[in-house]
């Protein structure tokens, strides 16, 4: 069966002004599309084609590898997103959060930071490794699962996520994005699902 473009949790001008409607059509309609049709032409006929999508993910190199992992990471990132968000997580992920950054401030500071210095095309990721949350950032389609993290949160600092709305801005887009759209529930969601 092939992988198909999963819906977007809320409509394409939900995250407006702070991420455009223009930005989301192409964003999700062009990249993020293009990226699980070339999933499916590399995997048609293959035996990955009836693989998870994180199975691939591990085992894959090359081309193969780029696509699965930017399916993955842009699906991520859409949950990451939603209207009215930003804020401040609570429960369980803010006591982490406190405990392994000092403060939420300093959690955000960092986050910001790790996008605003990812050099070229990547991501910013807050992620629990081995029990302990930190701030981490990978290039192009790189991604925390590689590294038996697990992933709580990302921005994408690819410049198709931003120019539209922000052109060469990327630390006002991350300020805009951390501030106003990331979604503390999925964080907390997903850090429920970790192991210590």
């Amino acid at each position: 069966m092939p992988f198909e473009l999963p819906s977007l949790p809320y409509s394409l001008d939900a995250l407006a002004p702070t991420i455009s409607k223009e930005t989301l059509e192409f964003h999700y309609g062009k990249h993020h599309n293009a990226y699980v049709t070339n999933l499916n032409k590399l995997t048609e006929g293959k035996p990955e084609a009836g693989k998870p999508l994180e199975e691939i993910i591990v085992t894959a190199e090359g081309g193969l590898f780029n696509n699965a992992a930017q399916v993955w990471n842009h699906t991520f990132y859409w949950n990451c997103l939603k209207p009215g968000g930003g804020g401040a997580p609570s429960g369980t992920l803010a006591e982490a959060i406190n405990r392994d950054f000092g403060s939420f401030d300093k959690c955000k500071e960092e986050l910001a930071a790790a996008g605003a210095t990812q050099f070229g095309s990547g991501w910013a990721w807050l992620v629990s490794d081995n029990g302990k949350l930190k701030v981490t950032k990978t290039a192009n389609a790189d991604l925390p699962l590689k590294y038996n993290q697990t992933a709580l949160l990302t921005v994408d600092v690819w410049e198709h996520a931003y120019y539209i709305d922000y052109r060469n801005a990327r630390p006002n887009y991350l300020a805009a994005v951390i501030d106003k759209l990331l979604n503390w529930d999925f964080a907390a969601e997903n850090f429920t699902k970790v192991s210590y």
